[in-house]
């Protein structure tokens, strides 16, 4: 008999893509659920099948004989929360054994981040559901981080001196096919996936300097200001307040914690800021590392 399939959500995008390449490497036959098929990669044992979070007729017809679900938040939108439950009402109907969740470090009900909030509140329907589960809450992702420069060279937030432990997406996505692999070592189990540090913004702002070349710094907002500094974009409220409260989470400590989840579910060490920059910086100028720089790695 074929082992079940593992379904896995998000695959179209940064995170959820890399677990469905890293599981067609390993043998693991995949379902793939996505909302426009054009976009989902094509790779062995794994089949396309178009599922919206929202329609839960589809989601429960796609995930009929899956043992295990990789779960990727659905796109911010104010109805996010209800799509995640309509999502998770459907793998309890569809008879789902268990469920990976990729959650956010802090989730809370009074978390400052204000999209935190959403992660808690889709775990709690999880666990009301019933539904064995893994919960991976990763911290804010150290790719990221670059985009947060502006074109004057200057990252503007209203984070003080507050710390991040930012983590890289190839180490969120080697923990989450870890998980996938052997579910059952993980049932009831909530991870915090973390960078091995916790760097201020300037700290950031310094390492891009130092890799790039590019002159970046900090500018510590005030709150006002960053809401002023927002408003030209014209997004909803909901998500201004969620812009800004990425960095208030930052000054209020929420996002520091360094955990030793990565390495303790990978094998490998999480990886530093700096090196994934140098690599990222390498590999756009496509020049092969120094033996010593693989000797640092």
């Amino acid at each position: 008999m074929s082992p079940s399939p593992v379904a896995v959500t998000g695959s179209t995008g940064q995170v959820g893509g890399r677990v469905a390449r890293r599981l067609s490497a390993a043998g693991v036959p995949q379902r793939l659920l996505v909302r426009d098929p054009s976009r989902a990669p094509r790779l062995p044992g794994a089949t396309i099948v178009v599922a919206p979070y929202a329609d839960g007729d589809a989601v429960r017809r796609a995930l009929e004989g899956v043992g295990t679900v990789f779960m990727v938040s659905a796109s911010e939108s104010a109805d996010r929360v209800d799509q995640h439950r309509a999502f998770v009402d459907a793998a309890a109907a569809a008879g789902v054994r268990h469920l990976v969740y990729l959650s956010f470090q802090g989730a809370a009900p009074d978390a400052t981040f204000t999209l935190a909030r959403d992660h808690w509140a889709t775990e709690e329907h999880v666990r009301a559901r019933g539904l064995r589960s893994t919960f991976l809450r990763d911290a804010l992702y150290a790719d990221f981080l670059p985009g947060l420069v502006g074109e004057d060279g200057v990252i503007r937030g209203p984070a003080g001196d507050g710390r991040v432990a930012a983590v890289a997406q190839d180490d969120v996505a080697d923990a989450a096919v870890a998980v996938l692999r052997e579910p059952a070592a993980h049932a009831g189990r909530t991870y915090d996936l973390t960078g091995p540090e916790a760097l201020t913004l300037a700290e950031v702002a310094a390492t891009i300097t130092a890799v790039t070349g590019r002159p970046v710094r900090y500018h510590a907002e005030t709150v006002e200001e960053a809401f002023a500094s927002r408003a030209s974009y014209g997004a909803p409220d909901w998500q201004v307040e969620a812009w800004v409260s990425t960095y208030t989470a930052i000054a209020a400590g929420e996002m520091a914690a360094v955990s030793s989840a990565v390495p303790g579910l990978t094998g490998h060490p999480a990886t530093p800021f700096e090196q994934l920059l140098r690599a990222g910086d390498r590999a756009a100028r496509a020049i092969p590392p120094t033996a010593e720089e693989l000797r640092e790695w």
